[in-house]
């Protein structure tokens, strides 16, 4: 059944991926003379996947003059030779728009998936264990990255630096003569509606800075992990612990099992894109 759900990229920035790839018009199609031949485009997924970016494919196409449906919206799960998307058109159109909404859509698929097994293996290891995924992607793919992630199940961990108190050692080399506690008071007083993130490296680091509002455990064991949830708890502190570096399927459970209560993830940004067949039709098959 066709859905529909707005695409997040406008037209104009959709226009200038089409322009990426077609910026002089389409010399093949355009050279055999088949341009106005009617037809019709059908995506398929080959492998299973957590479909994302099928809605600014079909923009695409349609800004190339075709007809197109999604046919599985953004977020919902998709077996091999599942229909995600259809368009019928001029094959000057559709072959202006099949290769870019192609690739966007096994990129987008690809960071979806791997964010959704990770959250998978998240909530085997504990059923309230969140997924945040870093801000890490590639430069000008925000918001795409963004949609994929929440596609697969996952949240932000910050969308950009200016939203969120987070905390590196970077940061604390600049301070001279404040403690910890200090840190954490004057940040609360400074932007009251916001939590403060801590990253550490060591448990002992996480324990100085345990009146934070949230601990990054930053390749920590999920065993470390543990004991830190542990000594935390035995001081009363509220803080949320939350585990860092190398976060994937393979350990997310654990992690999960060990208390952290978000897991801050890198991988989907870096996940190999999906496979989504495309099958052309001419009106005369």
């Amino acid at each position: 059944m066709p859905v529909s759900v707005p695409p997040i990229l406008s037209d104009q920035e959709l226009h200038q991926l089409l322009a990426e790839d077609v910026p002089f018009g389409d010399l093949t199609t355009d050279s055999l003379g088949i341009a106005q031949e009617p037809g019709s485009i059908r995506f398929f997924a080959r492998d299973p996947m957590t479909v994302c970016g099928v809605e600014e494919a079909v923009r695409m196409l349609e800004l190339c003059g075709a007809e197109a449906e999604a046919c599985v919206a953004s977020g919902h799960d998709a077996g091999p030779e599942t229909l995600l998307l259809q368009a019928h058109g001029s094959a000057g159109a559709l072959h202006r728009g099949w290769k870019s909404a192609q690739t966007l859509m096994e990129w987008c698929g690809g960071l979806a998936s791997r964010a959704a097994e990770i959250v998978a293996a998240a909530r085997r290891g504990s059923p309230d264990a969140l997924v945040a995924c870093t801000r890490k992607n590639v430069p000008g793919n925000r918001r795409l990255a963004v949609k994929a992630c929440k596609a697969g199940g996952a949240v932000m961990h910050r969308n950009g630096l200016s939203e969120t108190l987070l905390i590196f050692a970077e940061h604390r080399q600049f301070l001279r003569g404040e403690t910890p506690a200090e840190t954490v008071r004057r940040l609360h007083r400074l932007c009251p509606e916001k939590r403060v993130v801590v990253e550490v490296a060591t448990p002992d680091e996480a324990l100085a800075w345990a009146e934070a509002d949230v601990l990054q455990l930053e390749k920590f064991a999920p065993e470390q992990v543990s004991d830190v949830v542990e000594r935390l708890a035995a001081r009363g502190s509220g803080a949320v612990v939350a585990a860092a570096g190398g976060i994937s399927p393979g350990n997310a459970e654990a992690y999960a099992r060990a208390g952290a209560r978000l897991l801050v993830t890198t991988a989907p940004h870096v996940a190999p894109p999906r496979d989504v067949q495309v099958r052309f039709c001419s009106n005369d098959e």
